[in-house]
């Protein structure tokens, strides 16, 4: 049965692993919109992820057994990393000067209720 898909040399057929289970080299397929995306080959049954160089695209690109496309975008946005720990710093160092800020009104309002006290005992 002729094969019009043979895996020799063809970078979409499934890799092999050898003996070693070394993985094969990956890369990212970029394209250029929806019509690089439309216009990249696939084998039937197969899928692959194209990043879209002119949008903040992906691009999901499926076929079917006839080989039939589909093709069905998700957008992307670059994630911020954060320093965790400074987070994590500043928030404690937050909370810490909220909690003195009450003890500090508490301190206050009893020292004016001991002040009220001794002036009502005075008058009286």
């Amino acid at each position: 049965m002729y094969n019009p898909y043979p895996t020799f040399n063809n970078p979409y057929a499934p890799q092999q692993y050898g003996a070693q289970g070394a993985l094969t080299k990956t890369e990212v397929i970029r394209v250029n919109g929806r019509n690089g995306a439309e216009t990249y080959q696939l084998p039937p049954n197969s899928s692959v992820l194209l990043l879209d160089t002119s949008a903040p695209i992906v691009w999901l690109k499926t076929t079917d057994g006839a080989g039939y496309p589909s093709l069905q975008p998700y957008g992307i946005t670059p994630m911020k990393e954060t320093n965790h720990m400074q987070s994590i710093e500043d928030r404690l160092t937050r909370l810490e000067e909220i909690v003195n800020a009450k003890s500090d009104s508490r301190s206050n309002k009893s020292e004016q209720s001991n002040v009220k006290d001794r002036e009502r005992t005075a008058t009286d």
